[in-house]
Order: C-alpha cells, then structure tokens, then sequence
C-alpha cells in the first residue's frame, strides 16, 4: 500500500491547525479525504476573506 506523501500531509496539517487552531492528534485523526475537504474549505474562506478586503 502506497502513503500519501509526507510533505503534503505536514502542509495540510499545518495549515488546518494555524487556520483552526486544532491539535495534531485531531487532525491526524481524519481520514485523507476529509482532512482534504478541511483544507479546500478554509482555502474558501481565506479567497473570500481576501476578494471582500480587496474591494474595500
């Protein structure tokens, strides 16, 4: 059985816990997929976030 790349799992959980502030246990308790839906969520917020400060 092939892992997932090791770099890409540290960036994901990096950026779930600085944006979330969840613990790496939490974070490496969900499943690849969900962690992935986690993070394509906050990069929603973040887009939003910064289209909004833009057109202030």
């Amino acid at each position: 059985m092939v892992g997932h790349p090791l770099a890409e799992l540290y960036e994901e959980v990096a950026f779930v816990a600085y944006h979330f502030h969840w613990s790496l246990e939490d974070i490496m308790a969900l499943e690849h997929a969900e962690r992935r839906r986690w993070v394509s969520g906050i990069s929603r917020i973040n887009q939003r976030m910064n289209e909004a400060t833009a057109h202030e």
